[in-house]
């Protein structure tokens, strides 16, 4: 099966799901082309077809309830109930059970392509030695939640950086248009709900965002509440394509299972609606970009911080963690280098076939 062939064959098990919208999509298409980094974001379904081919050796290690689409922005930041922020993995949408490398591999295969693209001069072994760190000393300590408040000073000032202006944030959301129909009721009155006061009157528009989920429907809900604005998401979810590549008919969500499980603060903005995902949009809730980052040791330092977030989640399956830590000391030491750098080049080709074949 091709590339193509693929992306049809998967977007014809979504429709089937839910309705998707023809110029996400082709959006979608379009910066599939753009680079290796933004193809792995966009398919995680063509990933999960070429996972056991590429690393036949890691098919059998412990499975673990896990992100599945994991990469370097798929983390960000969010306020507690206490208002303090909090970093860690920001999307679910993906997440299923499946052999617990995959999530490394991924999120390192991610970060090689997008230092590859972004000429930042991280190589593959830093990459991976980061990343194992972080994962097996999070595992090895039973974890810890990120609270940006008083440690990780460095990551604080990532998040509240010069990228996360909120005039230009709000801009961005105020400059879409009203949509006047074709919004479900049952997502209106879950808007409604979740805005910080019942009764307040607020404008839906429909946002582009992500790579993996574009071509799903979002609705936005923008009020001006007591001199500022505040936004509140809604985000049509469906199975994993993990489900979709074992043909399993299995309409389970486990997003909220995979965050009430692993060593977490909770977004208190953060809800399920039915297969819909409720959350707050502000400047300060947004993930950080690999790209963004100044020097080479910020990027191992963010990376190491990564690979331990990645351990958080998969401590939620506990019955998982002693079969891990013991995997691990029997694989070889460059076993990591070696599964990144063969998914790294299959999804270097196959996005090669996608641009030339588009």
């Amino acid at each position: 099966m091709t590339i193509q062939e693929s992306t049809r064959s998967y977007e014809q098990w979504l429709r089937a799901r839910m309705p998707l919208i023809a110029a996400d999509l082709q959006l979608k298409h379009d910066r599939m082309s753009s680079g290796a980094f933004a193809f792995l974001r966009a398919t995680f379904y063509r990933w999960v077809q070429l996972w056991q081919r590429g690393c036949p050796e890691l098919a059998s290690a412990p499975l673990v309830l896990g992100v599945g689409d994991l990469h370097v922005e798929n983390f960000g930041t969010w306020r507690d109930s206490e208002g303090r922020l909090i970093w860690g993995v920001n999307d679910f949408d993906e997440a299923c059970w499946l052999p617990y490398p995959n999530d490394l591999v991924r999120l390192c295969a991610s970060a090689q392509l997008a230092a590859t693209e972004n000429d930042t001069g991280c190589g593959l072994n830093q990459i991976c030695e980061a990343v194992l760190e972080g994962y097996t000393t999070g595992l090895k300590e039973g974890g810890r939640s990120f609270v940006l408040a008083e440690s990780h000073r460095w990551l604080r000032t990532l998040a509240t950086g010069e990228l996360r202006e909120p005039a230009r944030f709000w801009m961005k959301l105020t400059d879409l248009k009203t949509l006047k129909s074709s919004v479900p009721r049952g997502v209106k009155l879950a808007l409604a709900q979740a805005l910080p006061e019942l009764g307040t009157s607020f404008r839906i528009v429909h946002r582009q965002a992500g790579l993996g989920s574009l071509g799903r429907r979002r609705f936005v809900g923008l009020a001006d509440w007591r001199g500022g604005l505040v936004a509140r998401e809604a985000k049509e979810l469906a199975p994993s394509a993990w489900n979709w590549q074992q043909r399993r008919d299995d309409p389970d969500l486990l997003y909220q299972q995979i965050i009430s499980r692993a060593v977490r603060v909770p977004d208190p903005c953060l809800r399920l609606h039915g297969n819909w995902l409720i959350r707050r949009l502000a400047p300060d809730c947004s993930r950080i970009e690999l790209a963004s980052l100044p020097k080479v040791k910020d990027e191992l330092k963010l990376l190491q911080a990564m690979g331990w977030e990645t351990a958080n989640i998969h401590l939620g399956t506990k019955s998982a963690v002693a079969p891990i830590l013991k995997d691990l000391e029997r694989r070889p030491k460059n076993w990591l280098i070696k599964a990144v750098s063969a998914m790294a080049k299959v999804t270097t080709s196959e996005w090669s076939h996608w641009r030339d074949g588009y």
